[in-house]
């Protein structure tokens, strides 16, 4: 008998394969609806999976819908920084209630991402559609790697923290609903933290993807957060970072309403599930789903963007 996360897993594969199959089989033959109600329910399984994962809607959204739905990369890139805003402003109400997500701690990164992302915007948009889908691919699977191989911490240990953490008053309190351990925490190398997220800024606003995928490792293995507190704090670094470069994208008129208004309900309704789920379901559940299909995703978008499955 399947586990509830396991269904969970064969659901999200299931809203990815349909619309591909039907994309593949004839999308002009579909009727103009059909499109906007499986952006809809693929949304809100995404959203569902983003937020315990803290990876945020669009690194699922960007290489699914570009790789799998009929539209053009411009307009899917720009629908997936509206989806991780969405999702991230969703979920951030309840995660800050909780302690999971601290907005001093996002404040700082915040800041510098978001200058760096309107220039990866430009950037994005400049590029040829070829060049980004199979930059894509490449960006996808480098994530998998990642989340492969990184052995996260549920609590690092920080012995001390630094000057301009300090400075800043860089740490919290949470209570962990999993254990009801109250946990104190508190950051260090701030300073090589903020270089690494105005690096994240810059690959947010070129791929549309929100980078949340980075954002977790940053604040967890370089900084010292504990992990739920990295996943909840990355949604309140993408609410701000996605809001800047989105309007890149509203001014070049790369924001179709088809696209963006049904994947950004979707993804707040489905968020506001994985909220929930973020204090008692484990990481490593989601993990592993959301590895899978980023590889799937991943690979698709690769072949995309070579030519190679049109």
């Amino acid at each position: 008998m399947l586990r509830p996360a396991r269904w969970l897993g064969l659901i999200v594969l299931l809203a990815i394969a349909l619309p591909a199959h039907a994309a593949g089989v004839d999308g002009s033959a579909m009727p103009w609806w059909f499109w906007p109600l499986a952006l809809f329910g693929a949304c809100f399984l995404m959203g569902i999976v983003a937020v315990p994962a803290g990876i945020g809607g669009g690194t699922l959204f960007v290489p699914i819908v570009g790789g799998f739905f009929p539209f053009h990369l411009d307009f899917v890139r720009g629908a997936g920084l509206l989806v991780a805003l969405a999702s991230a402003l969703s979920a951030a109400p309840m995660l800050m209630r909780g302690g999971l997500a601290s907005l001093r701690l996002a404040l700082p990164l915040a800041l510098v991402a978001s200058a760096s992302s309107i220039v990866g915007a430009l950037i994005g948009l400049a590029l040829p559609v070829a060049a980004v889908q199979t930059a894509l691919g490449i960006i996808v699977l480098a994530i998998v790697a990642l989340m492969l191989s990184a052995g996260k911490s549920e609590f690092p240990l920080v012995r001390a923290p630094d000057a301009l953490s300090s400075a800043l008053a860089l740490n919290g309190v949470f209570v962990d609903g999993a254990t009801g351990r109250q946990i104190d925490w508190q950051v260090h190398r701030t300073a090589s933290g903020l270089v690494v997220f105005l690096v994240i800024g810059v690959l947010a606003g070129v791929f549309g993807i929100g980078a949340g995928w980075a954002n977790v490792p940053a604040l967890n293995l370089l900084m010292g957060a504990p992990l739920k507190v990295s996943a909840g704090t990355s949604g309140l670094v993408l609410s701000l970072v996605d809001s800047s470069a989105a309007w890149v994208y509203l001014n070049k008129g790369a924001v179709l309403p088809m696209i963006a208004v049904p994947s950004v309900v979707g993804m707040m309704l489905g968020a506001r599930i994985g909220a929930r789920l973020l204090n008692v379901l484990r990481g490593e559940v989601i993990r592993r789903m959301v590895i899978t299909v980023l590889l799937f995703a991943g690979l698709r978008a690769l072949l995309k963007g070579t030519g190679v499955w049109a």
